[in-house]
């Protein structure tokens, strides 16, 4: 696919910086404040996580969650996310979220500033695997940027892949896909392939619960 090139590259960005990778959630007070969010989030049973980065939202989930699977394709994020990590009833894989299908299913689904960097057109495949890793009655949480994060990343036009230009300490520089979500039109998106889903802003980002339409056999 023509999105296969950025995507690369993107997974290039976070193996080369996983060691800056938790200095926004130091920076910036609306992360912490998202963070503090998932106390009051409907996220129970078994949980699995998406993209779990650095794990800074993992021991979160585990506190309120009978287990947690968390699953990454960078090995460098996940080496971290492991040393914060020391619950038992946490598991980390390294997998790629585009090809990995999981193998059973679970109550919650999360992911945390992961939709974003989903390329447009994998989307209704993407929700297609949150829909089967889902059992009876269990919902889909995510939180991500909102259209105001565009103000503060180095978008690169006339791409066609919607993508940003991020720079790492050492001067390299990566494309990530990056796809600013309106809530609204997410909400459009979501219900268009059945799902029942509300999205909240918080601090120009938004928090979304949703639950698929018929949880496949």
């Amino acid at each position: 696919m023509h999105d296969d090139a950025l995507l690369a590259e993107q997974m290039a960005y976070y193996n080369s910086g996983a060691a800056e990778y938790d200095r926004p959630y130091a920076e910036y007070e609306d992360l912490q404040k998202l963070l503090a969010a998932v106390d009051d989030l409907p996220i129970a049973g078994d949980v699995l996580e998406l993209a779990c980065g650095t794990g800074q939202w993992t021991p979160r989930l585990a506190a309120r969650a009978h287990s947690v699977t968390a699953v990454d394709a960078s090995p460098e994020v996940l080496a971290l996310a492991r040393a914060r990590t020391a619950a038992p009833t946490v598991q980390f894989l390294e997998v790629d979220l585009f090809e990995w299908q999981p193998p059973r299913r679970y109550d919650t689904v999360f992911f945390a500033f992961w939709l974003s960097h989903v390329p447009p057109t994998r989307l209704p495949d993407f929700w297609n695997t949150v829909a089967t890793a889902l059992a009876p009655g269990g919902k889909a949480i995510f939180i991500d940027d909102g259209p105001a994060a565009a103000a503060h990343e180095e978008v690169v036009a006339d791409q066609p892949v919607p993508a940003a230009l991020r720079r790492l300490d050492d001067g390299s520089q990566y494309r990530i896909v990056k796809v600013f979500h309106d809530a609204q039109t997410l909400t459009d998106d979501l219900t268009a392939l059945g799902w029942s889903v509300r999205i909240r802003s918080m601090a120009g980002n938004f928090i979304g619960i949703a639950e698929p339409p018929t949880t496949p056999d």
